[in-house]
């Protein structure tokens, strides 16, 4: 297990493994670095670095959690680069960690050697949004990993119509801690006070400067069709924006595709081949 101890004090979980092009892989929202399990398989020809951003899977919680937002994640990813003394690395950013990427394309451009959005964009369609308010720091009803399991097949069974029961099962497992009484978050609660509180700061800012900051950056976005969150027309419009992205929407999934989906793969082997 490997740890780093940022400027700030917050230990933050990594694993490191592989030779080839340095390529870290950031996680959603709640999620942490399993998040990349499916993925890992496909990964042999890469250095595949996952990073637990603070509060979230093997990292500590902060004690401020205000700096549970995406500018200090971005910086973490910065550290966690000069701990491994990588001047570049190709970003793969799921959702919350995507837009930590375009952050980095804003403020630490030259540090990237390409960069790949899972459902994620410079919008981010309201509906997804309420689902995830919705769920975000709040312990799940189901008392254990089977009851979990069910309730999540059922909640997603719309936008991944073709998933078996097994990797609802695995989610479940992955993601929650049996605990008296029930199932415990995999990561700090708090999480949601500082969303609300940053919801409540003022309007959110406006996404697309650094969305069209990885412009001359080797670049590929990805797209669950039945997604809520990155909708049909934001796809388009980033594609518009940025012509050089390679673009693909994955075929029965909603957010997030797994990334073991054949064409999430093919995007993302394409993608890194352009990498310096």
């Amino acid at each position: 297990m490997a740890y780093l101890k940022t400027t700030d004090g917050v230990g933050l979980f990594y694993t490191d493994q592989g030779e080839g092009l340095p390529l870290i892989c950031l996680a959603g929202l709640t999620r942490c670095g399993k998040d990349f399990r499916y993925f890992a398989p496909h990964a042999a020809r890469y250095r595949m670095i996952t990073l637990d951003a603070r509060g979230r899977g093997g990292s500590e919680h902060a004690e401020d959690y205000m700096t549970y937002n995406v500018l200090r994640e971005a910086g973490d990813v910065l550290e966690l680069m000069d701990h491994l003394e990588l001047k570049k690395a190709a970003i793969l950013g799921t959702s919350r960690g995507g837009l930590v990427a375009m952050t980095l394309a804003a403020t630490a451009k030259d540090r990237l050697s390409a960069v790949i959005l899972n459902d994620i964009g410079p919008e981010i369609a309201s509906g997804g949004i309420g689902r995830i308010m919705d769920y975000v720091g709040r312990r799940p009803a189901a008392k254990n990993h089977t009851q979990a399991a069910i309730t999540l097949s059922a909640m997603m069974a719309e936008a991944f119509p073709d998933v078996p029961a097994q990797r609802w099962m695995e989610e479940a497992e992955t993601y929650y801690d049996a605990a008296p009484g029930g199932l415990d978050l995999r990561y700090d609660p708090r999480l949601r006070d500082a969303l609300i509180a940053q919801a409540e700061a003022g309007p959110a800012p406006d996404l697309w400067p650094l969305f069209q900051a990885l412009e001359g950056v080797p670049a590929g976005a990805i797209r669950g069709a039945n997604s809520d969150l990155l909708s049909a027309a934001t796809f388009a419009e980033m594609q518009k924006r940025l012509p050089d992205m390679d673009a693909v929407e994955a075929a029965g999934r909603g957010h997030v595709p797994f990334l073991d989906e054949p064409e999430a793969l093919a995007l993302i082997h394409s993608v890194l081949a352009r990498a310096p």
